[in-house]
């Protein structure tokens, strides 16, 4: 039977990743040394050089470079075959971690969810700033369709989403309604501060004429400047200011009549939710019971 190359391709793996014998072999446990003089033999056998050793890094030949595209999607693929096989007919279970840049979307979810599968521990962070799924730990994330970040499976949630700037009733009846974006100016607007620092722009689109459709930005200004929405939508609630939030994190407001909205003709519908992960990413039970009960709710 041809030889098993299988935990060698994979300390190659790591070595290349790594550049270093000592980083690669603590990972794998074993030593520095015995990785050296197995990666040895395995180029003797091979008839060519695959790593460039020097003193301080190890390092890819143009031979090892073409050895390593070649093997690493297909270790991919093995991996991923024995963790489906792994995890065929387990039951949801274990820590769900959930990246969210709006906690209110989720919010009518968390406990009929974490009700229905006991067994699973749901962390969900709050984060405007884009994160990195794998470097932080994360399963998947959800954002905005325009704020994904690359090489992500995503899957929609809920269709289309619109925006809408929102004041209370005694707010219009005290400054009057705005009928153009420009004239926000004139008026007391809750400002939302990114997690890299960055403040929102409000943001409406053309309805008519030759730009309609396209999209342009309004730095609203006002002496309050928050990076939650909760406290936004309060502060519009008590007539202090006008917001720009999404439709969903208002709707009971509106509802209520606590809350009304001025400009829609300037802001229609855009690419909204999506839930995403790696795309080399094995999807566990746990995950696969977080975006089957999502669909069924948000559509």
């Amino acid at each position: 039977m041809p030889q098993d190359h299988s935990p060698t391709l994979r300390a190659f793996v790591l070595i290349a990743r790594h550049g270093s014998f000592t980083r690669a072999g603590r990972e794998i446990g074993v030593t520095a040394s015995a990785l050296s003089q197995t990666m040895a033999q395995f180029e003797r056998q091979l008839g060519v050089r695959l790593l460039a050793r020097t003193t301080r890094r190890v390092g890819l030949t143009e031979a090892g470079r073409e050895f390593l595209e070649r093997i690493a999607p297909a270790l991919d693929v093995i991996d991923d075959a024995v963790e489906s096989a792994r995890q065929h007919g387990e039951r949801p279970a274990g820590t769900l971690r959930i990246t969210a840049a709006m906690g209110s979307i989720l919010a009518p979810f968390v406990s009929t969810f974490v009700a229905a599968y006991p067994e699973i521990t749901l962390e969900i962070n709050v984060d405007s700033a884009l994160t990195d799924l794998v470097g932080q730990g994360f399963d998947a994330g959800i954002r905005l369709g325009e704020r994904l970040e690359k090489d992500m499976i995503a899957i929609p949630l809920g269709g289309p989403m619109r925006s809408v700037v929102a004041g209370s009733p005694d707010y219009f009846k005290r400054h009057g309604k705005p009928k153009h974006p420009r004239e926000l100016s004139r008026h007391n607007c809750v400002r939302f501060r990114f997690a890299s620092g960055g403040i929102y722009h409000w943001e409406f689109a053309h309805p008519a004429g030759p730009k309609r459709g396209r999209w342009f930005e309004i730095n609203a200004g006002g002496n309050l400047i928050v990076n939650d929405n909760v406290l936004a939508i309060s502060a519009a609630r008590d007539g202090v200011a006008l917001i720009h939030v999404t439709m969903p994190v208002v709707q009971p407001d509106l509802d209520a009549g606590r809350l009304e909205t001025v400009l829609d003709r300037w802001l229609p519908p855009y690419d909204g939710l999506y839930l995403y992960y790696p795309s080399r990413f094995q999807v566990p039970p746990k995950l696969r019971a977080f975006i089957d009960f999502l669909k069924q709710r948000m559509g």
